[in-house]
């Protein structure tokens, strides 16, 4: 009696453990076959970054005061983005860009609006950017100043936002995006590319802007 006892929980701890054994071996297959069709899917999409594009600079004023170390801003710029995926489209959101001069913000930022571009297709902005008295470094107002007199000064558009790719209806997440679009004034004497309308100036930059996803 004892001994049929002992077989039949020697018998039950073994199916037991033959249950475990394929359940794990289910959870296995299922987590590989996951990784596998995310691998494939992967090596379709291959999304590619967005090729962003500083087109041109329209400029109001931009006036800096040394005695006060304050500047004036005011322009409008023309941003394109283009997606050079064939397959995926890409979703920008909560982006907004501004002005920096030598790592100081010297304009307000302005929000762009939540966008979708197509695969191999482009969007455009066309944001205006500002600052009115805004306080600059001592160095900077006298940096700024001398760059004026010299011909050309160096003001780095920055972009930041999210951005995913989607195709179909698989969609990655969100991805912080930052874009640096160096745009290069004439001041003075004019160089080619450029558009004089009384006082307001537009400039053809044609700038490819760098991103970082």
């Amino acid at each position: 009696m004892t001994e049929r006892v002992d077989e039949e929980h020697c018998c039950h701890h073994s199916n037991r453990k033959k249950y475990y054994r394929r359940l794990f071996a289910a959870f296995l297959t299922l987590l590989i076959l996951i990784l596998f069709v995310l691998l494939i899917a992967w090596i379709i999409l291959r999304p590619k970054n967005p090729h962003f594009t500083l087109q041109d600079a329209t400029l109001y004023a931009f006036n800096i005061t040394t005695s006060s170390n304050l500047l004036t801003t005011n322009f409008q710029i023309t941003l394109s983005s283009s997606n050079p995926n064939g397959k995926s489209g890409i979703f920008f959101e909560n982006l907004e860009i501004l002005g920096v001069y030598k790592n100081q913000q010297i304009t307000l930022a302005t929000q762009l609006p939540n966008t979708y571009t197509g695969h191999k297709d482009a969007s455009v902005w066309s944001p205006f950017l500002y600052g009115t008295s805004v306080p600059v470094a001592p160095y900077l107002a006298t940096s700024l100043a001398q760059d004026q007199m010299a011909g050309t000064v160096l003001i780095n558009l920055k972009v930041f936002g999210k951005v995913k790719w989607k195709v179909g209806s698989i969609a990655t997440k969100w991805y912080h995006l930052k874009a640096n679009c160096p745009a290069y004034i004439p001041f003075g004497e004019k160089s080619n590319g450029y558009l004089s309308v009384g006082n307001v100036v537009k400039y053809q930059l044609l700038q490819k802007c760098n991103v970082d996803v």
